[in-house]
């Protein structure tokens, strides 16, 4: 029980820290555009390139590159024409494995890589590639402000 109890006042004092620690970051770029803000949106009609939080999931979609690109991923090619509401979470975890081993400039391009090989992402780690593609592109771009 006094194990539990002091778990539990770590964790508190760790949530504690770092809910300081974020307000402390918002304060300091409350008076700064966001990068969403700065950015205008890709024009009508034309390609997207992917820098642009509007057509984030569009970019990742559409495929942008037509090159197949093998991220030492070749046993994904069992799933390819599978319906990605149909599988188990084993097969799921073979998706994750994958996408948790790229570096993170590495994961667009996979994305476009599956797309071209016919195989659809499981709904889950597809949400998860595109939370880390946008984390990568805003830490990118924090980069050169």
């Amino acid at each position: 029980m006094k194990a539990i109890l002091v778990i539990a006042s770590i964790t508190a004092i760790f949530g504690l820290i770092l809910f300081i620690f974020h307000k402390i970051g918002e304060r300091r770029n409350a008076g700064k555009p966001q990068p969403e803000e700065e950015e205008p949106a890709a024009p009508a009609g034309e390609q997207c390139c992917g820098m642009h939080i509007t057509c984030e999931k569009d970019s990742l979609i559409q495929g942008v590159s037509t090159e197949i690109v093998y991220y030492d991923d070749e046993e994904l090619d069992a799933y390819k024409g599978v319906d990605p509401e149909s599988y188990t979470d084993s097969q799921i975890e073979e998706f994750r494995d994958v996408l948790l081993t790229l570096l993170p400039s590495d994961i667009a391009g996979w994305a476009r890589s599956l797309q071209l090989r016919g195989i659809a992402l499981p709904p889950a780690v597809k949400e998860e590639l595109i939370m880390i593609v946008s984390e990568e592109r805003y830490r990118l771009n924090q980069g050169h402000n």
